[in-house]
């Protein structure tokens, strides 16, 4: 697809044309990897992840003079050796602390259907490559929604495995709690098909077609709903019942407060993990990404363990709740992507917005999907299927089901 330069370069912060063709030439020499499950798929790279002989900046300006990496990130060097051809490193927010996909420094991706519009993050250059067509697949992290805000926004399928499915090795961290590697794509089938390789395992050999039982999960995170994702979500939930499976209604008072708790973790860890470069980021950082980071300073001495100890027992009760329930549905977002004029005057707000329902599942140390609501060619609105950690096939297969009966 032609492109023009000015926005090719706020998808992508490096994109080598003859480099992709060296790479796809040595893909054709090499009899193994052309035989790949992955064999040929164009896939981008999210600016966080190493490889080799680049700069790993992670859509941040400080870290643009660093020394390139030695070696590939192991999820990186997985991707090659089944197939894949990477086609660039994209744009993020920078140190990817924002739902929004805003950076200062880079310029905005803007949304894949209407550019004035945010593309969401942090993985924003990664979903506006995958759904303009400039690469099959992109390799995203997800510590609160980042891949699954982009995929939901852009018309497109994510996937947020458990946190310890994936090695994270070799990518720029922002939270070592919730930080999670995950695919994005135009269809669920290959976001699946990834998630094999980046995680060594392989789907069950026959899933199971029988009625579902579904449950979505009540209270705050059903509410401030913008009037499309409203007729979406009765809509596919409408859908799901014709196909006779279950929906029912549930609520998990453990989750009370899960903001705060996200918040004060990933605020505290990003504050360890940029400690030694505090200085440059306030001369050369994305302000509204040192506040967040500096407000880990406020914090009193009891508040890090006691956050993770209400997470530990949040965890705990959705696992209880899970039992007979075969996954929980929300809205992925709950407005379809908002004015980047809107988010610049309102970043906080809307920030905290975009970030609501997807931040669940890294709290719960889940896995969650999200698929269209509908393939329209109107703003894009995601249907979320998430369960506890260690269900990551049985979401995605659930997850294809759903989207199979949506389209």
């Amino acid at each position: 697809m032609d492109m023009p330069m000015s926005v090719m370069s706020r998808i992508y912060m490096q994109y080598d044309a003859a480099r992709i063709m060296q790479a796809a030439q040595a893909l054709d020499a090499d009899a193994a990897r052309k035989a790949g499950p992955l064999a040929g798929m164009l896939i981008s790279i999210k600016d966080l992840f190493d490889e080799a002989g680049q700069v790993t900046a992670a859509g941040s300006t400080i870290l643009r003079a660093a020394a390139p990496a030695k070696a590939d990130a192991p999820v990186v060097a997985r991707l090659k050796a089944a197939g894949a051809v990477p086609c660039g490193r994209t744009a993020m927010s920078e140190f990817a602390y924002s739902g929004v996909g805003l950076n200062p420094h880079t310029g905005n991706p803007g949304n894949a259907r209407d550019p004035s519009r945010i593309s969401g993050g942090s993985s924003s250059g990664a979903a506006v490559s995958v759904a303009l067509g400039l690469a099959d697949v992109a390799l995203g992290t997800d510590t609160g929604g980042s891949v699954r805000i982009p995929a939901a926004l852009n018309g497109l399928a994510g996937f947020k495995p458990t946190q310890a499915a994936v090695p994270l090795e070799g990518a720029f961290p922002l939270s070592q709690t919730f930080d999670s590697i995950g695919p994005l794509a135009p269809q669920i089938a290959t976001c699946a098909a990834v998630h094999a390789v980046l995680s060594g395992t392989t789907a069950p050999q026959t899933p199971e077609h029988r009625p579902l039982r579904l449950a979505v999960l009540q209270g705050p995170l059903m509410g401030g709903l913008d009037a499309q994702v409203t007729a979406d979500f009765a809509a596919a939930l409408t859908v799901l019942r014709a196909a006779g499976h279950e929906v029912i209604e549930v609520e998990l008072p453990e989750l009370d407060g899960y903001g705060d708790v996200n918040r004060i973790v990933v605020a505290t860890e990003a504050h360890a993990i940029h400690a030694h470069h505090l200085d440059g980021l306030k001369i050369q950082g994305d302000p509204r990404v040192l506040q967040r980071i500096m407000s880990a300073t406020g914090f009193g001495e009891s508040d890090y363990p006691d956050k993770l100890a209400h997470r530990a027992r949040a965890m705990a009760a959705f696992h209880t709740l899970a039992d007979g329930i075969d996954a929980f549905l929300l809205p992925t977002v709950p407005t379809v992507a908002p004015a980047i004029a809107e988010v610049d005057a309102d970043f906080d707000r809307l920030n905290a917005l975009m970030l609501r329902n997807p931040s669940l599942v890294n709290f719960l140390d889940g896995c969650a999907a999200t698929v269209p609501m509908q393939r329209a060619q109107r703003l894009a609105t995601g249907l979320m299927i998430f369960a506890p950690g260690g269900w990551d096939w049985h979401v995605l297969d659930i997850a294809a089901r759903c989207e199979a009966l949506l389209q």
